[in-house]
């Protein structure tokens, strides 16, 4: 048995880290969370401490803001689903790594192969992976380069996660649809949905 992929991705405060949260309680098994946030600020503690009090005590949490696949496999042999929280600070701290290259082309490779291998060893688990993530590319562009990069890199990091999972859930003003379901198809044949 290969392990279940599972993306949730929505705005800011659009609920998609209190859907995730309530996915991951409903599977009634034992949950690891990998935490990527890095704090660096009163903001970004208050929103850490916010998401710690949101989740059951029982929780088995794994902070890793550079989390690779040796933590998904750690996290996979003790829990039966991991919430992965979130994919878009993930891909942040990792642009901004000491680990990340000088030219822009050799980070998105990088960056990218980071992120298979995170799927590699979600897929090699016999767990539920619920990735969590972040749609930036919906608003205005970004008016500097810095901000511009990490706004493609999230989108191709999406897209990447996206493909491998079962299920994609888009969350807006608390609402989840799942996706995958609705999605049209093109190739062999035409237009099919879902």
């Amino acid at each position: 048995m290969s392990g279940k992929i599972i993306l949730v991705t929505g705005g800011a405060r659009s609920g998609k880290s209190t859907f995730a949260e309530q996915y991951a309680s409903e599977q009634r098994k034992t949950v690891a969370y990998i935490a990527t946030a890095q704090i660096y600020d009163t903001e970004m503690q208050e929103r850490v401490t916010m998401h710690r009090e949101r989740r059951p005590n029982n929780w088995l949490t794994y902070e890793a803001p550079y989390a690779d696949a040796d933590t998904i496999k750690a996290a996979a042999a003790s829990a039966d689903v991991i919430l992965f929280d979130c994919l878009t600070l993930y891909t942040s701290n990792l642009l901004l790594s000491s680990e990340a290259h000088k030219h822009r082309e050799e980070r998105v490779s990088y960056i990218l192969n980071r992120v298979e291998q995170l799927i590699e060893a979600a897929r090699q688990s016999t767990a539920t992976v619920i990735f969590v993530t972040n749609e930036v590319g919906l608003g205005i562009v970004p008016d500097n380069a810095l901000a511009r990069e990490y706004r493609d890199m999230a989108g191709w990091v999406n897209q990447k996660v996206a493909a491998s999972a079962e299920e994609v859930y888009l969350v807006v003003s608390g609402l989840p649809v799942e996706l995958k379901k609705l999605a049209v198809k093109l190739g062999e044949g035409g237009v099919r949905h879902g």
